[in-house]
């Protein structure tokens, strides 16, 4: 074990693989190994086949991206080894240099005061952003998602059972950020929150988000989607196909000019995030009620230039149980 210490303490990333005269892979030392060894109390002359890991987390050549990082926040890693088909060690993957991106000054404003009283009993005793999906919170999940996508100025909005997102996250330093809270002394709408903002806080575009989302969508590409097209305001989309029921019969007045049986028609829905342009804040009075769509429809009817980023990623409103569920599914078995 004291080998195996000077090792991880002269080393940067903090893991050691064990290796046969092969180079096949048959275990891994981290530094949370050997603390739960000397916690078991394990002498520092012990071997390394009495604290190692001999079934470690591990990924194959070629493994995309995406299946990595499912691991990484899985199984709460640091360090995944690669290996061939044969076990053969190729390399290591590290969370840091998976995930290092340039950081977004941009602030990022989640709203968590809803009810959720479509997902009552499980939100009488805890509001909707905080229930869990998978081994997390819904708003965790959220957090993630931006700071994987650089992001580190956070504003959390709350109203129901504030005390409990406040003392989960608290100022956010335990993952390397800033959040601070607005509280909404009644329930204020989508949009209405954003009036308790100091809008002369803001020199950046401000992204905001539902707190009741689940997405893969990189948000990185969102922002920079939002300035390259130079508009006041962009919303996320999704497309949704709605197939009518009956066949469709269209002409002018009584003649007729094509029948469609049951065609499938196409339509963007509002996914609930949103990037704003500063100077928007301040259009937003303070603690008035206030749906994003009707904000943002009024500054259409003022001419500002609002533009819309298409989502083809996974996106899951989790505020219906069925969607809530089925997310809930999907984590478990992925």
């Amino acid at each position: 074990m004291h080998d195996a210490i000077d090792l991880l303490n002269n080393r940067s990333s903090r893991i050691i693989l064990v290796v046969d005269e092969t180079e096949k892979l048959v275990g891994t030392i981290t530094d949370g190994d050997i603390r739960r060894a000397l916690l078991r109390k394990h002498i520092l002359e012990s071997k390394l086949g009495d604290f190692m890991n001999p079934k470690p987390i591990v990924g194959l050549i070629g493994e995309s991206k995406e299946s990595l990082t499912g691991k990484f926040s899985k199984y709460d890693l640091l360090h995944i080894p690669i290996v061939d088909k044969k076990n053969h060690i190729v390399g290591v993957e590290s969370y840091q240099e998976m995930f290092s991106k340039a950081y977004h000054e941009n602030p990022v404003f989640i709203m968590a005061g809803g009810f959720g009283k479509r997902l009552r009993p499980l939100t009488d005793d805890m509001p909707k952003p905080m229930l869990k999906v998978g081994e997390k919170p819904i708003l965790h999940h959220i957090l993630d998602q931006f700071i994987r996508s650089g992001f580190i100025n956070f504003y959390i909005s709350t109203y129901y059972k504030a005390n409990l997102v406040r003392d989960y996250f608290q100022d956010g330093s335990k993952w390397g950020v800033s959040i601070n809270y607005v509280h909404e002394e009644k329930p204020l709408g989508t949009a209405g929150a954003l009036g308790l903002l100091k809008s002369n806080e803001f020199k950046l575009p401000i992204f905001v988000m539902n707190g009741d989302l689940f997405t893969e969508v990189d948000l990185s590409k969102f922002m920079e989607y939002h300035l390259k097209t130079s508009s006041s305001a962009t919303i996320g989309v999704r497309t949704i196909d709605f197939k009518v029921p009956y066949g469709v019969v269209r002409g002018n007045d009584s003649i007729i000019s094509r029948i469609e049986e049951k065609p499938v028609q196409k339509f963007f829905v509002n996914a609930g995030m949103y990037i704003l342009n500063p100077e928007l804040i301040y259009k937003v009075c303070g603690k008035v009620h206030l749906d994003m769509p009707d904000f943002l429809n009024s500054l259409v009817d003022d001419s500002y230039k609002i533009n819309m980023f298409p989502i083809h990623e996974y996106w899951m409103d989790v505020g219906h149980i069925e969607n809530y569920n089925s997310l809930n599914n999907k984590l478990v078995n992925k």
